[in-house]
């Protein structure tokens, strides 16, 4: 929760100043953990505003989204955020491009 609540923070700070918030992620481990804590964070920040969010994958695979092995595709199955192609069952906080 500390993690997901540092990111919202932190997103709000930049969204507030008229800008973008940035936030580069990898998979393993981070998936579950952000598909549990970021809706309840984004809920708890509306300054926020995923909308203003570029979310880029740090150690996406050469495999397609489906592969067992693709980060965007861990994201797009946990509905993390943001999904392949900007789909999302959830926040959206921006294309998550694999």
């Amino acid at each position: 929760a500390a993690l997901a609540r540092a990111v919202t923070e932190a997103a709000a700070e930049a969204v507030s100043s008229g800008g973008r918030f940035t936030l580069g992620v990898s998979g393993g481990s981070l998936v579950p953990l952000l598909a549990r804590e970021l809706p309840g964070a984004l809920s708890a920040a509306p300054g926020a505003d995923p909308s203003r969010w570029l979310v880029a994958l740090c150690d996406e695979r050469l495999v397609p989204p489906e592969h067992p092995e693709s980060t965007a595709g861990a994201y797009r199955v946990r509905g993390a955020g943001g999904t392949a192609r900007g789909r999302s069952s959830g926040h959206q906080f921006g294309p998550v491009r694999p």
